[in-house]
């Protein structure tokens, strides 16, 4: 009995997604090419590995086994790729950078645009997004992060706090501001800090737009969906807001530029991690809300 790396794969995928069309979209297959693989896979073994149910797909005692084996061996290849990946001697080759999706266009483009006139040879990855992307996977080789203690499995440095203060726009005069209308994120944002602090201020029925992310907040509240709260950084440079109070340290954070250990001396991670940081240490004042 002959078994490959992609059998592995393809019954953790199937796993993965509790079923053969999910696995198939994520491989790129279609439904009954991964219908004859599994059939094929199970003959080749002797052995069923799902059992087939309503629900969805179930693993087997086989199953269990073999992709507790596909996890094993994902791990290894990862821990190999990295530890290749961070050999680079030079700053060329792909580098995929993970940020806040609020970063891009005012703080992260005119950045990438200098790094890439610096360094022509690296070709950038960026991926937008507010989930903290896992790095031991190699979903990205350096993060941009606004985090109060990022995982102590990655390096990097600490470059600013990032502070927030209550905004509302500059054309409007406001009094009582617990009887304003408010925006703010969502409870799914940064552990439900900031509708905590909402709530502290305003009563429910006053909340007239969350949002589950801390993009487009600014939009809102220059917009006059009401009052709230916004990163220093970004809103006390927009000549239609105005500060109201803060900065307020419980919604506060740091600013890192992280990666994994076995990437850290890779030619690529290192120049863009210095060049990002010379670029961000004049601004500490702006992040700090100064």
């Amino acid at each position: 009995m002959s078994l490959d790396w992609d059998e592995f794969r393809f019954v953790k995928s199937v796993a993965d997604h509790g079923g053969l069309t999910a696995a198939a979209a994520q491989l790129g297959i279609n439904h009954s090419t991964a219908f004859r693989r599994l059939a094929a896979v199970e003959a080749k073994l002797d052995a069923r590995l799902f059992e087939r149910l309503r629900t969805g797909y179930v693993p087997t005692s086989a199953g269990q086994a073999m992709i507790a084996a596909a996890a094993r061996i994902e791990t290894d290849v990862t821990q190999f790729a990295r530890a290749v990946a961070g050999r680079g001697e030079t700053p060329s080759g792909e580098l995929r950078v993970t940020a806040p999706a609020g970063f891009a266009a005012d703080l992260l483009m005119p950045v990438l645009a200098d790094f890439s006139a610096r360094y022509p040879e690296i070709r950038i990855d960026l991926l937008l997004t507010e989930e903290a992307l896992n790095l031991s996977r190699r979903d990205a080789d350096v993060a941009i992060r606004v985090s109060r203690g990022p995982s102590e499995t990655l390096v990097g440095r600490r470059l600013a706090a990032t502070a927030w203060g209550l905004y509302g726009r500059v054309d409007r005069k406001y009094g009582d501001l617990s009887r304003e209308a408010w925006v703010c994120p969502g409870p799914g944002v940064a552990n439900g800090s900031f509708m905590r602090f909402v709530a502290a201020r305003a009563p429910a029925d006053r909340i007239r737009l969350q949002i589950n992310t801390v993009t487009g907040l600014d939009a809102a509240v220059s917009a006059g969906l009401g009052i709230g709260p916004l990163p220093c950084f970004a809103a006390d440079a927009n000549p239609a807001l105005r500060r109201l109070s803060g900065p307020h340290p419980e919604l506060g954070a740091d600013l890192w530029v992280l990666t994994h250990p076995d990437l850290r001396h890779a030619a690529r991670v290192r120049v863009f991690m210095e060049h990002f940081a010379e670029a961000m240490l004049p601004l500490r004042a702006r992040f700090e809300g100064r």
